[in-house]
């Protein structure tokens, strides 16, 4: 079975990087330019496993968590920060807001899907 992924992100080039890294593991991945972009997008499709920017125009990442986690049919997924932020502080407000985890930029795409595939197990 494979797993779905949204991969929330302003830049093209972490898009595509994503995009590379998940369809490169079998994954199925869904891209959105923002928040506001990712929960329309959100709205058609189921995914396992949502993985957000912080720094974003429209819809940071902490509100787009914060729209995610306040509808019932989304408040189980999971939900990895992947960010070039690596402040303590922005990680207490994201897992207070309900991610899952965090991930900082540049990552390393093997431990990226295998952080997929834990959090989405």
């Amino acid at each position: 079975m494979s797993i779905e992924v949204l991969a929330v992100d302003d830049s093209r080039t972490m898009r595509d990087m994503l995009n590379l890294a998940l369809n490169g593991a079998g994954f199925k991945a869904h891209l959105a330019e923002d928040g506001v972009h990712g929960l329309e997008v959100l709205e058609d499709i189921a995914p396992d496993v949502i993985i957000t920017d912080i720094n974003m125009p429209r819809l940071d990442g902490f509100g787009f968590i914060d729209a995610v986690r306040a509808k019932d049919k989304w408040s189980r997924i999971p939900i990895l920060v992947l960010t070039t932020e690596s402040a303590s502080e922005l990680k207490t407000k994201a897992r207070s807001a309900g991610a899952t985890g965090w991930i900082v930029k540049p990552f390393d795409p093997a431990k990226l899907v295998k952080a997929l595939q834990m959090v989405a197990g």
